[in-house]
């Protein structure tokens, strides 16, 4: 008798390893984060068999930060310290220089890339920041010529040169016509670029409860029966929002404000010691911005990308400023905004009052409302599908 016993057979279907997706980022600003947490939420919630990997690129090329080697804090810090005290003067002007550097570190770079991929190469590597997909590229396409690099601009526009696009073979996803238009002039070739409805957006945005905004405002200590501002102006805060408060001590009508300082403790302490003849609510860090909205009238903030996204899909006006402090990749936004009629764009909030008078004129709240809500922003849930569609088989 023949003691062999075979194993019972494994479907073949279950023996494969699971696809490993990449999603690159970094901590410069709060949005880039804020989008890859995003979707990566949305892929797990709906189950892809991939294993999916965040990759902190600031990490892997730590050994070429020339600033932390001078100063003691990195580029990253730097960028954010930046925002948190309002010194975006002169960005523009600046932009060409750190390209420069970044050129002058490029082949360091590409080997540090390499060097990680090399360890762990992905399946498929999506790119959600900008400055760096040439040398992402180039450090994947020396491993491997199979492995998809996709790059997803979490901004309305690029601002070229050698921001979000590369004249490279690559994938590149883009939320406005805006973005597309560039993609081709670039170059890239229709079966590459992938439009999608928007800017990515948390899953909160589309899993909103129903809140009695009366009841709300009175939790917060303000009157429900005042239009209500939002100030944000992304996770770092901004100086300008005690300006804002000041000069509508003298608004021609009743308001009141909701102030969301993010990770700026020293900006919320100094909010809530200021002495104000209107109602102030000061928020630090939170994950409740859509209730923040819902129970708000209009939104005074800066042009970036996430935030307009994010009012828009709560049907909420927008007041921005657009200057010589506006970082220089925000200030298509403004555009973007004024061509669907949903906010208002300043040359300075030293003009908030009459702004905020306009918003908030009959019909004109309504219209901008309206605006808003035509907006069918599902960019999360188009772009998993496209991910999909590029894993190798």
């Amino acid at each position: 008798m023949n003691s062999f016993v075979s194993s019972p057979a494994i479907p073949y279907h279950m023996s494969l390893p699971r696809p490993r997706v990449d999603l690159v980022y970094f901590n410069a600003g709060a949005g880039h984060r804020s989008a890859t947490l995003a979707l990566e939420a949305v892929l797990k919630q709906q189950q892809r068999p991939w294993d999916i990997r965040l990759v902190n690129l600031n990490d892997v090329m730590a050994p070429t930060d020339m600033f932390k080697r001078i100063t003691g804090a990195g580029l990253e810090d730097i960028y954010n310290l930046l925002l948190k005290k309002g010194w975006t003067l002169g960005t523009r002007q600046a932009l060409p220089i750190m390209h420069g550097l970044i050129r002058l570190y490029h082949s360091p770079q590409v080997g540090l890339i390499e060097k990680f991929w090399r360890q762990d190469t992905p399946d498929l590597a999506v790119s959600l920041i900008p400055n760096f997909n040439r040398a992402m590229l180039q450090a994947l396409r020396r491993i491997t010529p199979r492995t998809p690099f996709v790059t997803i601009l979490t901004d309305m526009a690029d601002f070229p040169p050698h921001f979000w696009l590369e004249p490279q073979e690559q994938h590149v996803i883009c939320g406005t016509a805006k973005a597309v238009e560039q993609a081709r002039a670039m170059g890239h070739t229709p079966d590459r670029i992938h439009p999608v409805s928007g800017m990515i957006l948390r899953p909160a945005f589309y899993e909103l409860p129903q809140w009695d905004r009366a009841a709300e405002l009175t939790k917060l200590g303000l009157d429900p029966s005042r239009p209500t501002g939002l100030a944000l102006f992304g996770g770092q805060g901004a100086p300008v929002m005690a300006d804002l408060v000041r000069r509508l001590q003298t608004a021609s009508r009743p308001l009141q404000l909701i102030l969301l300082c993010g990770h700026n403790d020293a900006l919320a302490a100094r909010l809530r010691a200021l002495p104000t003849r209107i109602p102030i609510h000061v928020e630090g860090f939170t994950t409740e911005v859509p209730r923040f909205m819902a129970i708000s009238d209009f939104m005074i903030g800066k042009p970036g990308p996430g935030s307009i996204s994010e009012a828009m899909a709560m049907k909420l006006p927008v007041i921005v400023e657009r200057n010589a402090w506006t970082m220089p990749q925000e200030r298509y936004n403004c555009d973007w905004l004024l061509e669907r009629d949903a906010g208002i764009v300043l040359k300075n909030f030293r003009h908030i009052g009459p702004a905020i008078e306009q918003v908030l004129q009959p019909g004109t709240l309504d219209r901008m409302r309206a605006n808003a809500g035509a907006i069918h922003n599902r960019a999360v849930f188009e772009i998993a599908d496209i991910l999909a569609g590029l894993i190798p088989a």
